[in-house]
């Protein structure tokens, strides 16, 4: 059995999706930016050594392909109700090594994704921090212990110490990258989204 990766998505909906940097940046920028960093991510994320799925959200999205932004190829699973903490324990039911990334990180390389996986043939679990405090990479072993992603402070200064803190056992890391949350982020990660 392949090792899975699965990108949480959002679906590229003008005014839903990157809601935090459109109010920097407005709506349609954003939008534009939202594709092109999903773009970016999906191409860095499919490779024969691991299966890769699309995480998406909302649940009635599943099915479609956003005018190719979308790869048609890359299968599909819904988030389905709650919470990141609710959504997040769902996914990590899986047996087997899991890899879970969002689409908020245009530094990314393939090579990011098969170190994570390396790490996990010696490790507990896996994260990417993020230089905002959190992470945008998270590997396990699943099927992850009940209750693992309680009591974490999700988009906080301590999302990653927090979410340490809940593993027992040996941690390994990949690179540190900026997620793009805002327009600041935008600006520090620009060339990177459009290759430039």
């Amino acid at each position: 059995m392949k090792p899975v990766l699965m990108i949480f998505v959002k679906a590229p909906i003008m005014g839903k999706a990157k809601t935090r940097l459109a109010a920097g940046i407005g709506k349609v920028h954003a939008q534009r930016v939202y594709r092109a960093m999903c773009a970016k991510v999906f191409k860095e994320c499919i490779s024969p050594q691991w299966q890769t799925y699309l995480y998406v959200t909302p649940d009635d999205c599943a099915h479609k392909n956003y005018g190719g932004n979308w790869p048609a190829h890359l299968p599909r699973i819904s988030q389905g109700p709650g919470g990141l903490t609710e959504r997040k324990a769902k996914l990590y039911t899986y047996k087997g090594p899991l890899i879970a990334i969002g689409t908020d990180i245009p530094q990314l390389k393939n090579r990011d994704i098969a170190r994570g996986f390396k790490a996990l043939k010696t490790h507990d679990a896996v994260f990417g921090p993020a230089s905002d405090g959190g992470f945008w990479l998270i590997g396990l072993i699943g099927p992850a212990k009940t209750g693992l992603f309680e009591g974490i402070r999700w988009s906080h200064p301590d999302t990653l110490v927090d979410m340490k803190r809940k593993i027992d056992g040996s941690i390994a890391y990949v690179n540190t990258y900026t997620d793009v949350d805002n327009a600041r982020d935008f600006a520090l990660v620009k060339a990177q989204i459009y290759g430039l």
